[in-house]
């Protein structure tokens, strides 16, 4: 893991670690490293918390102080910068957001010039550039400075792109979108319109603090209630910045991204087009997922959770369809990252293909109660490495055979140990989540 970037960019609360320094920095760096044998381009896009501005200025400072010419999509989605990296051959794409968390928190994640997650090494020179380990990088003069510009008809390209993605009309559909109050709120709605749906929108309404307050994909019920009041055929809602997205089926039941991926992948088999007859998971996908794909005779692979390495599993092997339990699903036939946007809009073609429910699509995967408990430790490396807690997991791991799971990981972001439990029953997964948990404070090693 890197000092600064974790797996989805480096993020940190806006001015405490995190601060505009540290972006004016990594514009400098960025700035130069692309445009030592021409003039650098970069296009910039940011979510609606309140310090996405300040940190937009200073990264287009940086750039245009080592000579890059920046473009700014302004208000927008991580995966329309991803698009139009990849689309209009620009040498790096930035997205400020820091996805899913609260507004006081931001991040910073870079796109090479394919759209992908910034590569390693650049990373790795970037954060010697940060901590004074390379010589500063020179001023650009004169002529040389460069320039930042408007460049919104990008967004609305990629706009004209989601529409184009649709193979069928959603006319007579009555759906319902929770924006988060973040990114998909320019968005989403007039895709979902300009289709022929109508549509019952939820936090649209930013006002730079809102961001994810109760809202969007990681507080479901919000959209759960707006299915059941308007009683609507489905709902779909995403994070702070829309490349996650987490459905609502007729009956208010939510469709999970363990869920989408059995949907879809189950589909693409029935029509021949499951490239490898797999799909790519992470380790936090729910047994029952692994059960159902085996019932229907597809193959999987487990990658560490993080939507880079899904991504670069399917982009090594060749497969089509891969993401995470929490939204983040990649069709890579149409993006090289997670959009939530057309997570939505595959399931609806899923729906309008095969005239029927999502409800009736998602029943052929039962999940498994899980349960993820968040426990502060000093250092998760020693908590990991600790024989004891070793001890503990195997013990729990042997208890539940293949009639359960257990996993203990570190949090990629933040100094948390996850302890997370599948089992028949709540009770017994909370049994073995208390188990573990408990060797590690009497280790004390939590930080309460």
């Amino acid at each position: 893991m890197s000092k600064y970037f974790g797996t989805d960019g480096f993020r940190g609360e806006a001015n405490k670690n995190l601060t505009v320094e540290h972006a004016f920095k990594i514009g400098r760096f960025i700035g130069n490293y692309y445009g030592r044998e021409h003039r650098c381009q970069v296009v910039i896009g940011k979510d609606t918390r309140r310090s996405s501005y300040m940190f937009e200025y200073a990264l287009t400072a940086g750039l245009t102080a080592s000579g890059a010419d920046v473009f700014l999509l302004h208000v927008t989605t991580t995966p329309s910068v991803s698009y139009v990296v990849r689309t209009d051959d620009f040498d790096c794409g930035i997205m400020i957001s820091a996805s899913h968390n609260p507004f006081y928190d931001n991040g910073i994640k870079l796109f090479n010039s394919k759209g992908e997650k910034m590569d390693e090494n650049v990373i790795n020179e970037i954060e010697k550039y940060l901590d004074g380990e390379i010589s500063e990088v020179p001023l650009a003069q004169g002529e040389e400075i460069g320039r930042a510009s408007d460049y919104s008809a990008g967004r609305n390209r990629y706009i004209g792109y989601l529409i184009s993605l649709a193979t069928h009309s959603f006319k007579g559909k009555r759906i319902g979108l929770d924006c988060a109050n973040g990114s998909a709120f320019a968005i989403a709605k007039s895709v979902f319109d300009a289709l022929g749906a109508k549509t019952y929108v939820v936090c649209n309404k930013p006002d730079g603090f809102n961001i994810n307050k109760n809202c969007g994909s990681t507080h479901i019920e919000n959209l759960v209630s707006l299915v059941q009041e308007e009683q609507l055929d489905c709902g779909f809602a995403f994070d702070g910045d829309a490349d996650r997205c987490l459905a609502v089926d007729e009956n208010a039941n939510v469709v999970d991204g363990d869920k989408i991926l059995y949907i879809y992948g189950s589909y693409l088999k029935e029509r021949g087009k499951l490239e490898g007859n797999t799909v790519v998971t992470t380790v936090m996908s729910n047994l029952g997922l692994y059960k159902a794909f085996d019932s229907l005779g597809i193959s999987y692979e487990k990658t560490a959770v993080g939507d880079k390495y899904v991504y670069e599993c399917m982009n090594e092997k060749g497969y089509i369809l891969g993401g995470e339990n929490s939204g983040h699903i990649i069709f890579s036939n149409y993006a090289n990252t997670g959009d939530g946007i057309i997570t939505a809009l595959m399931l609806m073609g899923v729906m309008c293909s095969k005239k029927t429910t999502l409800g009736e699509l998602a029943k052929g995967m039962t999940t498994y109660p899980q349960l993820l408990k968040n426990v502060r430790v000093v250092d998760k490396n020693t908590v990991l490495n600790d024989i004891d807690v070793k001890n503990a997991v195997k013990a729990a791991e042997n208890a539940l055979g293949e009639d359960g799971r257990v996993l203990v990981r570190p949090s990629g972001t933040e100094p948390l140990l996850r302890i997370m439990t599948e089992a028949k029953t709540r009770e017994l997964c909370a049994k073995y989540v208390d188990a573990i948990e408990k060797v590690v404070r009497d280790k004390g090693y939590a930080v309460d």
